[in-house]
């Protein structure tokens, strides 16, 4: 039985040392999820002898030999040569019927895979963890994993909007702290997935040799990308930020109406306020002072009541608004990518033109 991983290393790039090295960006693939880690060639090469100690036979993949004249550093030709055999040589163990190999500990370590591989779901849930959680620290060097990057921070902005919503129709104090707190979570996670964009993107600019990896029209995109999040990330925060204010004043004034509920209004000269009877309205003219202040209370709910519809209606319009925005951003995706395959075809159409010309 084959892995249901998939592999490859797309790209290389230089350490940025006091003596610098290659790195190898492994791109690992499942079909919703994405992630990417980086080793050196030593690293192939403990990993080759590890598994030959842990499985009782070597590898029947072939491991590029090391060279004592030529540095990848300085070799783009051996680099890619190189790159072409450390892919192969893991993608040959990631096919083979014969599991013993990828059962090691070495070979989940080797690509930061779960300790527990036996079943699809228990598999999904660890790479979840090893994208997601606090040990992944490689950088984004693939174009589809940064855009997979994206859409989870797009995911992490809709759960904290969803969180938000819920607060905002909670009626008990724990319900809205609850909400209040992964709403807040999930915000901070979209602080975090905004960073490692910025940072992914400034490494897609260009390779380790100063060509570029992305379009100047495809960097530009994915920037107004950034842009558009962070604004819509900036919102949401401000929006928490003013329903926990309004928590507290809403807090503030109950404690001082139930407080001037048991010990009774009192005014600056010692005596008691009464009512003025020229301001008096056809209303409140019958009734007493308890009357008048039921009266009072009865029509602040009826304009709560109608300030929750008009907020409702809001929502909605903005709730709308952003579905269609989000609309946009995956018909942008998609041109983008449109925009891409045209580019490469007409980069074979150029070239075939060449020869064409020269054979004439």
């Amino acid at each position: 039985m084959t892995s249901m991983l998939e592999i490859s290393i797309p790209n290389t790039s230089i350490s940025n040392t006091s003596k610098p090295y290659t790195l190898y960006n492994i791109s690992l693939r499942l079909p919703l999820r994405s992630f990417s880690v980086q080793k050196r060639y030593s690293d192939f090469t403990i990993l080759h002898s590890t598994l030959t100690t842990q499985s009782g036979a070597p590898p029947p993949a072939i491991l590029p030999q090391k060279s004592w004249f030529t540095k990848t550093t300085s070799s783009p030709e051996f680099t890619e040569d190189r790159r072409k055999g450390l892919e192969a040589y893991l993608q040959t163990l990631n096919r083979i019927e014969d599991q013993r190999w990828r059962n090691t500990s070495a070979w989940r370590s080797f690509l930061n895979l779960p300790s527990n591989t036996s079943s699809k779901s228990s598999l999904a849930s660890g790479l979840r963890s090893a994208i997601t959680g606090s040990g992944s620290g490689a950088p984004i060097t693939d174009p589809v994993v940064w855009l997979d990057q994206y859409r989870e921070l797009k995911s992490h902005l809709h759960d904290a909007r969803l969180h938000l919503t819920k607060r905002d129709q909670a009626t008990a104090a724990q319900a809205q702290h609850e909400a209040g707190a992964q709403a807040k979570k999930s915000l901070v996670r979209a602080g975090t997935t905004v960073a490692a964009l910025e940072q992914g993107l400034k490494n897609l600019g260009t390779d380790a040799w100063g060509s570029e990896k992305l379009g100047q029209g495809e960097m530009l995109r994915r920037k107004d990308l950034i842009g558009s999040a962070k604004r819509e990330k900036e919102g949401l925060e401000n929006l928490l930020n003013a329903m926990i204010t309004k928590s507290h004043v809403d807090k503030t004034v109950a404690a001082a109406q139930e407080k001037q509920q048991l010990v009774g209004p009192a005014s600056g000269n010692g005596k008691a306020s009464g009512r003025v009877l020229g301001r008096e309205t056809d209303r409140t003219r019958a009734l007493g002072n308890q009357g008048v202040l039921q009266l009072q209370k009865r029509m602040m709910e009826e304009q709560d009541e109608d300030v929750m519809v008009l907020a409702k209606a809001v929502a909605r319009q903005k709730e709308l608004g952003v579905a269609i925005q989000e609309e946009l951003l995956v018909q942008n995706e998609m041109l983008g990518l449109l925009d891409e395959d045209v580019t490469r075809v007409q980069g074979k159409i150029d070239v075939a033109k060449k020869r064409i010309a020269k054979i004439s």
